[in-house]
């Protein structure tokens, strides 16, 4: 603080009477508000509203939200207002290029295959198939191994190892075997669709569990559970009100990444006729069709080939922005 400058004759007065009591109105204060030095200057948000405003700061998880939205919606609406079904066929009008105009007036967007159906509509009911049998199969495999994860990891013990070393058998037993296992016990399902969503189901959530139960167990020993157990908790509760909540940034991320390995799958068992059967459409018989006319008309490989790819970089570059937002070590 400083002397503060004051009239003439009051000078005067301090320099005639230097022993004079000073008072708080001869002083004002030089330097930072202080008033405003214990204000917080960050705003307090919760844990998903930080990570929320982290992710849409992403401006690549942004795009590839907006990406997939915009195939979900293709996927859905398409197919209910095309004017064309997957199976109509126009003979005259075969493997025809994008934007191919009829005599009759109709329209084909992305041409039109070697059996003349229109291939904008193949395409995105191709999309509809594919993504239901992936999102099919990874809820499937969210509850599963949440349920099966949480048992093992939280209980411990003797059980923990019975259902592991049961995972680590289950995980031993090849893919393939287990789809064509699945076709022939499901020789009723003519698509197709159903027994890869089983079979894939039957083995795709070990990994999950393995991934709850280690986060359980990190987590069990933890102040606020050991409370709830003072408070006489139950186990299914101390699971399903305390564990859960906080695995979910993890579940997320790992879901994200689950589904673009799932229609990789569907992609590749329908290519090798193994997954969803002609006439019915999938981004695998699509690609699968399309490689038999590759080499005069390589634009039938090429879109399915482009949607599968865009897919799957969309889903895992959003998984890449979830662990990011969703990480507080990484928080700015």
């Amino acid at each position: 603080m400083s002397r503060k400058n004051v009239a003439a004759p009051f000078a005067q007065e301090v320099l005639l009477a230097p022993d004079a009591p000073l008072e708080g109105a001869d002083f004002t204060w030089e330097g930072p508000d202080s008033g405003k030095s214990d204000e917080i200057a960050r705003p307090s948000i919760s844990y998903w509203k930080d990570a929320m405003r982290r992710l849409f700061a992403n401006k690549t998880a942004v795009v590839c939200m907006v990406i997939l939205v915009v195939i979900l919606a293709m996927a859905i609406i398409v197919p209910m207002v095309s004017p064309y079904t997957i199976s109509e066929q126009h003979l005259r009008h075969t493997n025809k290029g994008m934007m191919y105009r009829a005599e009759d007036g109709h329209v084909h967007i992305f041409g039109t295959d070697d059996m003349g159906r229109d291939l904008f509509t193949r395409i995105w009911d191709g999309a509809r198939t594919s993504l239901f049998i992936a999102f099919t199969a990874v809820f499937v495999n969210l509850i599963v191994g949440v349920i099966y994860g949480s048992l093992s990891g939280y209980i411990g013990g003797q059980l923990d190892n019975i259902m592991m070393r049961f995972v680590e058998i289950v995980g031993g037993i090849p893919y393939l075997i287990i789809v064509i296992l699945m076709k022939m016990m499901m020789s009723g399902d003519k698509e197709g669709i159903m027994s890869l969503v089983i079979a894939y189901a039957s083995v795709g959530w070990l990994g999950m569990a393995r991934l709850v139960r280690g986060q359980i167990m990190s987590l069990k020993e933890q102040e606020f559970v050991v409370a709830a157990k003072a408070l006489g908790a139950g186990t299914g509760r101390i699971i399903a009100r305390h564990l859960l909540p906080n695995l979910l940034s993890v579940v997320i991320i790992n879901i994200t990444l689950a589904i673009p390995s799932a229609i990789f799958t569907e992609a590749f068992l329908s290519f090798i006729g193994m997954g969803v059967q002609i006439p019915y459409a999938s981004w695998g018989t699509l690609a699968q069709e399309g490689v038999r006319v590759f080499m005069f008309y390589p634009l039938a490989l090429f879109l399915p080939a482009f949607f599968i790819s865009i897919t799957m970089l969309a889903f895992n570059l959003l998984g890449d922005g979830l662990r990011d937002a969703f990480d507080p070590r990484l928080r700015r």
